[in-house]
């Protein structure tokens, strides 16, 4: 939150790490100065208001004797010119005290919407810079967005479900022993960072209770094209060599088989092979550092 005008900091009306609803007051800038430009303006208009009622009451009464001869065209002209500039003056003082009172305004700075405030970054007596010295960070929280990336060969599948309705949106935070959070999809970025080959999606929750806070790290589940008949295996069974990724499979005479997979999706802790395992063999997830192509194992 910053000043709109500049001047000393008269007031911090917060109290810092508390929550705020949109409109309360959270500081006030001196307002003297401003006040006395704005009693000036003022006092402009009603000059230019007195000056238009003079102009038009001598307009009027030349108006009449410029029908009887009594005066030349050229002082009527001289008269009616007068009246312009009197309602030309007042028309920009009145601009002019709209102004002033606007930058009046600015010098009360509430809340834009509820949230959640920081620690004072200025403290009463400093000097705000218009625009530039900061205040106080405000930061919504309910509802509060948590933005991630995916991998741009995913997007593909995110958009299709997102064209069948909303797309939920799960999140667990590291260390929190409440269930995991649901959301929905908000946002898609309009362009892929070509140097992670990544887009950035976003994705509301409500959060009523909390448990989010800005600048938190939490764990997102996305879920998008539905497998069926899928062969699944733990992710620790996967170990990797120069030529790609394999697994131990033990075959029924109690030996193992090194054997080369493709892997396709991960959920949690499972991994989806493509290619390279047939449903019901069984692999190896502990202790495959001791094993090598043909080892029997127990």
């Amino acid at each position: 939150m910053r000043s709109r005008v500049s001047g000393q900091l008269d007031t911090l009306a917060f109290t810092p790490g508390t929550h705020v609803k949109k409109g309360d007051l959270l500081a006030r800038v001196d307002p003297r100065p401003l006040k006395a430009a704005l009693d000036e303006a003022q006092g402009k208009v009603a000059s230019d208001e007195a000056q238009l009622v003079k102009a038009e009451a001598d307009l009027g009464r030349y108006q009449n004797m410029l029908g009887k001869g009594f005066v030349s065209r050229a002082d009527f002209d001289l008269y009616k010119a007068n009246l312009g500039v009197a309602r030309a003056a007042l028309v920009s003082d009145r601009a002019a005290a709209r102004a002033a009172q606007t930058q009046l305004d600015f010098t009360t700075i509430s809340a834009p919407f509820d949230g959640v405030t920081g620690a004072p970054l200025a403290y009463p007596g400093a000097t705000l810079t218009a625009d530039t010295t900061d205040i106080v960070v405000l930061n919504q929280v309910d509802p509060i967005r948590i933005a991630f990336a995916i991998p741009e060969d995913s997007l593909a599948a995110v958009r299709n479900s997102a064209r069948r309705g909303a797309l939920p949106v799960q999140a667990k935070i590291p260390g929190d022993t409440g269930g995991p959070l649901k959301g929905e999809l908000e946002f898609i970025d309009n362009a892929v960072d070509v140097t992670t080959g990544t887009i950035v999606l976003k994705a509301r929750f409500a959060n009523a209770d909390g448990r989010l806070t800005a600048g938190q790290f939490a764990e997102v589940t996305l879920p998008t094209t539905r497998l069926t008949d899928a062969v699944s295996i733990p992710v620790i069974a996967l170990q990797s060599s120069s030529a790609g990724t394999f697994v131990f499979v033990v075959k029924a005479d109690k030996t193992v088989e090194q054997r080369p997979i493709t892997t396709g999706a991960t959920t949690a802790d499972r991994v989806v092979v493509d290619k390279g395992l047939q449903a019901g063999e069984r692999v190896v997830t502990e202790g495959q550092l001791l094993l090598v192509d043909g080892a029997r194992v127990r």
